[in-house]
Protein backbone atom coordinates (compact mmCIF):
# COMPACT_ATOMS: atom_id res chain seq x y z
CA UNK A 1 0.00 0.00 0.00
CA UNK A 2 1.15 3.33 -0.73
CA UNK A 3 -0.27 6.43 0.95
CA UNK A 4 -0.10 10.42 1.07
CA UNK A 5 -0.12 11.16 5.26
CA UNK A 6 -1.13 14.79 6.18
CA UNK A 7 -0.15 15.78 9.97
CA UNK A 8 -1.68 19.28 10.65
CA UNK A 9 -1.12 20.56 14.11
CA UNK A 10 -1.86 23.98 15.72
CA UNK A 11 -1.42 25.82 18.70
CA UNK A 12 -3.91 29.05 19.46
CA UNK A 13 -2.34 31.18 22.28
CA UNK A 14 -4.73 33.78 24.11
CA UNK A 15 -1.94 35.84 24.60
CA UNK A 16 1.86 36.40 22.06
CA UNK A 17 4.64 34.03 22.49
CA UNK A 18 7.46 35.59 22.60
CA UNK A 19 10.14 32.90 21.92
CA UNK A 20 9.54 28.60 21.70
CA UNK A 21 11.60 25.23 21.26
CA UNK A 22 10.02 22.51 19.98
CA UNK A 23 11.03 18.99 18.83
CA UNK A 24 8.91 17.24 15.78
CA UNK A 25 8.81 13.63 15.45
CA UNK A 26 7.05 12.92 12.82
CA UNK A 27 8.65 11.51 10.27
CA UNK A 28 7.71 7.72 9.00
CA UNK A 29 11.08 5.61 9.47
CA UNK A 30 11.84 3.35 7.04
CA UNK A 31 12.76 -0.72 7.82
CA UNK A 32 12.41 -3.64 5.40
CA UNK A 33 8.75 -3.46 4.79
CA UNK A 34 8.24 0.68 5.55
CA UNK A 35 9.85 2.99 2.63
CA UNK A 36 9.30 6.58 2.85
CA UNK A 37 9.57 8.10 -0.47
CA UNK A 38 9.11 12.02 0.67
CA UNK A 39 8.67 14.12 3.61
CA UNK A 40 8.42 17.88 3.91
CA UNK A 41 7.71 20.05 7.51
CA UNK A 42 6.23 23.17 6.91
CA UNK A 43 6.29 25.34 10.02
CA UNK A 44 4.23 28.79 10.93
CA UNK A 45 5.27 31.33 10.89
CA UNK A 46 8.65 30.64 9.57
CA UNK A 47 11.58 29.68 12.28
CA UNK A 48 14.82 31.62 12.94
CA UNK A 49 17.01 28.03 13.10
CA UNK A 50 15.84 24.34 12.22
CA UNK A 51 18.04 21.14 12.56
CA UNK A 52 17.39 17.41 11.90
CA UNK A 53 19.10 14.37 13.70
CA UNK A 54 18.86 11.27 13.84
CA UNK A 55 17.71 10.18 18.07
CA UNK A 56 19.46 6.78 19.80
CA UNK A 57 16.70 5.11 18.31
CA UNK A 58 17.56 6.05 14.91
CA UNK A 59 13.90 8.26 14.93
CA UNK A 60 14.81 11.17 12.68
CA UNK A 61 14.18 14.56 14.61
CA UNK A 62 13.54 17.80 13.39
CA UNK A 63 13.95 20.84 16.36
CA UNK A 64 13.40 24.51 15.33
CA UNK A 65 13.26 27.60 17.22
CA UNK A 66 10.96 30.63 16.65
CA UNK A 67 12.02 34.05 18.17
CA UNK A 68 9.39 36.34 16.93
CA UNK A 69 5.90 36.81 18.80
CA UNK A 70 3.25 34.85 17.65
CA UNK A 71 -0.19 33.95 18.55
CA UNK A 72 -1.00 30.57 16.41
CA UNK A 73 1.49 28.04 15.75
CA UNK A 74 1.17 25.67 12.35
CA UNK A 75 3.00 22.72 11.87
CA UNK A 76 2.11 20.03 8.51
CA UNK A 77 4.02 17.34 7.58
CA UNK A 78 3.70 15.93 4.74
CA UNK A 79 4.22 12.51 3.41
CA UNK A 80 4.74 9.57 1.26
CA UNK A 81 4.95 6.17 2.25
CA UNK A 82 4.98 2.32 0.95
CA UNK A 83 3.76 -0.08 3.11
CA UNK A 84 4.90 -3.87 1.93
CA UNK A 85 2.85 -7.16 3.05
CA UNK A 86 4.26 -10.00 4.76
CA UNK A 87 3.03 -13.31 5.88
CA UNK A 88 3.59 -14.19 9.43
CA UNK A 89 5.05 -17.72 10.26
CA UNK A 90 3.23 -20.09 11.59
CA UNK A 91 2.59 -19.23 15.28
CA UNK A 92 2.94 -23.16 16.44
CA UNK A 93 6.51 -23.36 14.82
CA UNK A 94 7.56 -20.07 16.15
CA UNK A 95 10.04 -20.60 18.84
CA UNK A 96 9.66 -20.37 22.79
CA UNK A 97 9.02 -17.49 24.27
CA UNK A 98 11.44 -18.56 27.39
CA UNK A 99 14.05 -19.66 24.62
CA UNK A 100 13.97 -16.05 22.63
CA UNK A 101 14.01 -14.35 26.36
CA UNK A 102 17.29 -16.78 27.63
CA UNK A 103 18.59 -16.10 24.24
CA UNK A 104 18.59 -12.39 24.70
CA UNK A 105 19.30 -12.23 28.22
CA UNK A 106 22.79 -14.51 27.51
CA UNK A 107 23.59 -12.93 24.21
CA UNK A 108 23.44 -15.60 22.12
CA UNK A 109 20.92 -13.85 19.90
CA UNK A 110 22.86 -11.67 17.04
CA UNK A 111 20.14 -9.13 17.47
CA UNK A 112 20.72 -9.11 21.80
CA UNK A 113 21.59 -5.72 22.13
CA UNK A 114 18.84 -3.39 20.28
CA UNK A 115 16.33 -6.45 21.99
CA UNK A 116 18.11 -6.30 25.03
CA UNK A 117 17.07 -2.13 25.68
CA UNK A 118 13.15 -3.63 25.05
CA UNK A 119 13.39 -5.36 28.33
CA UNK A 120 14.45 -2.74 31.44
CA UNK A 121 12.06 -0.32 33.09
CA UNK A 122 11.74 3.28 31.09
CA UNK A 123 10.31 5.96 32.98
CA UNK A 124 5.85 5.53 32.05
CA UNK A 125 6.54 1.75 32.05
CA UNK A 126 8.06 -0.37 35.20
CA UNK A 127 7.67 -3.88 35.72
CA UNK A 128 5.62 -5.19 38.31
CA UNK A 129 4.49 -9.11 39.66
CA UNK A 130 1.11 -7.61 38.46
CA UNK A 131 1.74 -7.21 35.13
CA UNK A 132 3.55 -10.88 35.41
CA UNK A 133 0.68 -12.39 36.58
CA UNK A 134 -1.24 -11.22 34.18
CA UNK A 135 0.54 -11.89 31.24
CA UNK A 136 1.63 -15.59 32.54
CA UNK A 137 -1.90 -16.50 31.32
CA UNK A 138 -0.71 -16.37 27.79
CA UNK A 139 2.91 -16.81 28.19
CA UNK A 140 2.09 -20.53 29.59
CA UNK A 141 5.58 -22.70 29.60
CA UNK A 142 7.09 -23.42 26.28
CA UNK A 143 4.44 -21.69 24.66
CA UNK A 144 5.94 -20.57 20.84
CA UNK A 145 6.19 -16.78 21.30
CA UNK A 146 3.83 -15.98 18.20
CA UNK A 147 0.87 -17.96 19.84
CA UNK A 148 1.51 -16.14 23.58
CA UNK A 149 1.98 -12.72 21.63
CA UNK A 150 -1.12 -12.78 19.97
CA UNK A 151 -3.11 -14.60 22.95
CA UNK A 152 -1.85 -11.53 24.83
CA UNK A 153 -2.77 -8.77 22.35
CA UNK A 154 -6.23 -10.68 22.44
CA UNK A 155 -7.20 -10.48 26.25
CA UNK A 156 -6.11 -7.10 26.55
CA UNK A 157 -8.31 -6.07 23.63
CA UNK A 158 -10.96 -7.68 25.38
CA UNK A 159 -10.10 -6.93 28.73
CA UNK A 160 -9.88 -3.59 28.46
CA UNK A 161 -12.13 -1.04 27.65
CA UNK A 162 -11.72 2.16 24.88
CA UNK A 163 -12.39 5.08 26.48
CA UNK A 164 -11.05 8.75 25.92
CA UNK A 165 -11.68 10.40 28.79
CA UNK A 166 -10.53 8.37 31.81
CA UNK A 167 -6.59 8.93 30.72
CA UNK A 168 -3.99 11.31 29.76
CA UNK A 169 -0.73 11.34 28.39
CA UNK A 170 0.36 11.23 31.83
CA UNK A 171 -1.64 8.48 33.36
CA UNK A 172 0.58 5.78 34.77
CA UNK A 173 0.32 2.75 33.50
CA UNK A 174 -0.34 0.74 36.45
CA UNK A 175 -3.54 3.34 37.01
CA UNK A 176 -4.55 2.49 33.43
CA UNK A 177 -4.32 -1.52 34.23
CA UNK A 178 -6.17 -1.18 37.28
CA UNK A 179 -8.75 0.52 35.69
CA UNK A 180 -9.17 -1.68 32.59
CA UNK A 181 -9.35 1.37 30.96
CA UNK A 182 -7.90 4.04 28.36
CA UNK A 183 -6.30 4.63 24.65
CA UNK A 184 -4.41 2.84 22.38
CA UNK A 185 -1.30 4.50 24.19
CA UNK A 186 -2.40 3.17 27.24
CA UNK A 187 -2.84 -0.48 25.83
CA UNK A 188 0.51 -0.72 23.76
CA UNK A 189 1.99 0.50 27.59
CA UNK A 190 0.05 -2.13 29.33
CA UNK A 191 1.46 -4.75 27.26
CA UNK A 192 5.02 -3.97 27.01
CA UNK A 193 4.35 -3.80 30.44
CA UNK A 194 3.37 -7.09 30.76
CA UNK A 195 5.78 -8.81 28.41
CA UNK A 196 8.73 -6.90 29.98
CA UNK A 197 8.04 -8.14 33.25
CA UNK A 198 8.02 -11.62 32.26
CA UNK A 199 11.46 -10.95 30.63
CA UNK A 200 10.32 -10.72 26.85
CA UNK A 201 11.66 -7.41 24.74
CA UNK A 202 9.22 -4.96 23.29
CA UNK A 203 9.42 -1.44 22.60
CA UNK A 204 6.37 1.44 21.76
CA UNK A 205 5.39 2.17 18.74
CA UNK A 206 3.85 5.46 17.22
CA UNK A 207 2.40 5.78 14.01
CA UNK A 208 -0.74 6.17 11.48
CA UNK A 209 -3.64 3.71 11.31
CA UNK A 210 -5.81 3.78 7.96
CA UNK A 211 -9.14 3.87 8.68
CA UNK A 212 -11.68 2.10 6.43
CA UNK A 213 -15.38 3.68 6.73
CA UNK A 214 -18.61 1.95 6.79
CA UNK A 215 -19.66 0.66 3.23
CA UNK A 216 -20.77 3.48 1.07
CA UNK A 217 -19.52 6.24 2.89
CA UNK A 218 -16.52 8.64 1.90
CA UNK A 219 -13.61 9.07 4.05
CA UNK A 220 -13.72 11.36 6.35
CA UNK A 221 -10.31 13.71 5.67
CA UNK A 222 -8.92 14.01 9.00
CA UNK A 223 -10.75 11.98 10.65
CA UNK A 224 -7.38 9.43 10.72
CA UNK A 225 -5.81 9.49 13.97
CA UNK A 226 -2.30 8.95 15.67
CA UNK A 227 -1.80 5.95 16.69
CA UNK A 228 0.69 3.40 19.40
CA UNK A 229 1.03 0.09 19.45
CA UNK A 230 4.01 -2.02 20.26
CA UNK A 231 6.69 -4.61 18.79
CA UNK A 232 8.04 -7.81 19.99
CA UNK A 233 11.15 -8.93 19.73
CA UNK A 234 10.47 -13.09 18.36
CA UNK A 235 13.78 -14.47 18.01
CA UNK A 236 16.94 -14.27 15.21
CA UNK A 237 14.73 -15.94 12.64
CA UNK A 238 11.45 -13.99 13.10
CA UNK A 239 12.76 -10.39 14.60
CA UNK A 240 10.35 -7.78 15.34
CA UNK A 241 6.88 -8.13 14.59
CA UNK A 242 4.60 -5.28 15.27
CA UNK A 243 0.60 -5.85 17.52
CA UNK A 244 -1.98 -3.95 18.13
CA UNK A 245 -3.78 -4.60 21.06
CA UNK A 246 -6.52 -1.52 20.25
CA UNK A 247 -7.54 -3.52 17.84
CA UNK A 248 -6.84 -6.58 18.35
CA UNK A 249 -4.71 -7.27 15.65
CA UNK A 250 -1.05 -7.97 13.87
CA UNK A 251 0.04 -4.83 11.91
CA UNK A 252 0.04 -4.86 8.48
CA UNK A 253 -0.23 -2.54 5.69
CA UNK A 254 -2.54 -0.70 7.89
CA UNK A 255 -0.02 0.81 10.00
CA UNK A 256 2.27 3.65 9.15
CA UNK A 257 5.40 3.23 11.75
CA UNK A 258 6.70 6.73 12.85
CA UNK A 259 9.26 6.29 15.25
CA UNK A 260 9.78 3.74 18.33
CA UNK A 261 11.11 3.59 22.21
CA UNK A 262 10.96 2.73 25.43
CA UNK A 263 7.60 4.71 25.97
CA UNK A 264 5.54 7.26 24.75
CA UNK A 265 7.76 9.51 26.28
CA UNK A 266 10.59 8.96 23.37
CA UNK A 267 8.35 9.65 20.32
CA UNK A 268 6.14 11.83 21.12
CA UNK A 269 5.21 13.76 18.26
CA UNK A 270 5.92 16.91 18.58
CA UNK A 271 6.65 18.81 22.18
CA UNK A 272 8.82 21.72 23.77
CA UNK A 273 8.81 25.34 25.84
CA UNK A 274 7.23 28.72 25.10
CA UNK A 275 7.81 31.99 26.78
CA UNK A 276 4.24 33.71 27.23
CA UNK A 277 1.34 32.40 25.60
CA UNK A 278 -1.46 32.62 28.65
CA UNK A 279 -4.13 29.66 28.05
CA UNK A 280 -3.47 27.41 24.62
CA UNK A 281 -5.39 25.45 22.68
CA UNK A 282 -3.96 22.63 20.44
CA UNK A 283 -5.85 21.24 17.64
CA UNK A 284 -4.45 17.94 15.80
CA UNK A 285 -5.69 16.50 12.07
CA UNK A 286 -4.77 13.31 10.50
CA UNK A 287 -5.32 12.27 7.05
CA UNK A 288 -3.69 8.54 5.56
CA UNK A 289 -5.13 8.49 2.27
CA UNK A 290 -4.42 5.10 -0.04
CA UNK A 291 -2.53 6.88 -3.43
CA UNK A 292 -3.18 3.14 -5.12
Amino acid sequence: MRYKVVHKTTYLYTDPVSVCHNRVMLTPRGDSRTHCESHRIKIQPTPTAVNRREDFFGNLVHCFSLEESHRQLNVTATSRVTIESFELPPKHESPSWESVRDAVLTADDPGWWDASLATFDSPRIKRAQTFAGYAALSLTPTRPILEAACDLTERIHRDFTYDTAVTTVSTPTDEAFRMRKGVCQDFAHVQIACLRSLGVPARYVSGYLRTVPPPGQPRKIGADESHAWLSVYCGRNIGWIDFDPTNNCVCTTDHVPVAWGRDYGDVTPLKGVFLGGGQHKLNVSVDVAPLD
